[in-house]
């Protein structure tokens, strides 16, 4: 348990930043779930629109160190070759 003022701040600090990052976590997966499930639709217009939107969502996950950019870039490198792939 913290026992001086600052680590008490740090704790209840560091509650919230965890709370932050599963919630943005949680919201990179459901997008790089979304662009797959367009890929199985077999629509590559939908998976075009959907692929951009969560590009920029992984990218801004980046940014703030929630993932690290090497792996926001291997799951867009992933994505766009699924997409390049469709017929």
């Amino acid at each position: 348990m913290a026992n001086t003022a600052q680590a008490k701040k740090r704790a209840r600090q560091t509650i919230v930043r965890r709370e932050q990052n599963f919630s943005l976590r949680s919201r990179m997966r459901t997008a790089i779930k979304s662009v797959r499930k367009a890929i199985e639709s077999g629509d590559k217009n939908l998976a075009e629109t959907v692929f951009r939107k969560s590009t920029s969502i992984l990218d801004s996950i980046a940014d703030k160190r929630i993932i690290h950019k090497n792996k926001a870039a291997r799951h867009k490198s992933r994505l766009a070759s699924s997409i390049k792939a469709m017929v």
